[in-house]
């Protein structure tokens, strides 16, 4: 009886398992293809940080998304007190639209650009606004994300849209700070469900 009993088990284990792992190669395949319509992408991570934390932002995208990154530099850096950039320099460039010169960029070779700020007098930081007028952004995916002390995106994404001519501009994430232990999650939600 137990020999028989085994003959009918056997079998049966062999289908279940073999289902198992088609099941799970298949769920692979389907991410992998999920996956590919952004790995066929040239991407880079492009960003302008004075207090680190949109930089912080930036390394936890670039860990999800891959490609390339790059640091928007002004040519003379801001100074590294705050009231003296905030409240003089970056509120004086924005109430005056002066757009600081920046270290030489390129995008021509990328599809997708993610581009970081902080938000600044309710709109993106001024060499970030440099950045886009002086790429030719054309046919290209900018991803926006920004980095805020309390007062939120602002229309910073619409903002991006009116500077990068020809840009498709799609939904921003916003996060506080640096953050918290669920940002990691929030990234991979927000990429999730972006058209890229």
């Amino acid at each position: 009886m137990k020999k028989k009993l085994l003959f009918i088990i056997l079998p049966l284990l062999v289908v279940i398992c073999a289902a198992a792992g088609y099941a799970i190669m298949n769920g692979s395949s389907t991410q992998a293809a999920n996956q590919g319509g952004l790995m066929d992408k040239k991407i880079l991570t492009a960003y302008f940080s004075w207090g680190g934390n949109t930089k912080y932002i930036a390394e936890k995208i670039h860990t999800q998304v891959g490609g390339d990154m790059f640091r928007i530099e002004p040519v003379t850096p801001y100074p590294a007190d705050y009231n003296e950039t905030a409240y003089g320099i970056a509120k004086e460039q924005k109430e005056k639209n002066i757009h600081p010169p920046i270290k030489s960029t390129d995008v021509s070779g990328y599809d997708i650009i993610f581009v970081g700020t902080p938000a600044w007098w309710y709109t993106m930081a001024p060499p970030v606004m440099t950045f886009l007028e002086e790429n030719n952004f054309e046919g290209k995916t900018i991803v926006p994300f920004i980095t805020h002390g309390g007062g939120g995106g602002y229309t910073i994404d619409k903002d991006m849209a009116q500077l990068a001519k020809g840009a498709k501009v799609l939904k921003p994430i916003v996060i506080f700070s640096r953050g918290d232990s669920n940002t990691d999650n929030d990234i991979k939600e927000w990429l999730e469900k972006l058209s890229l």
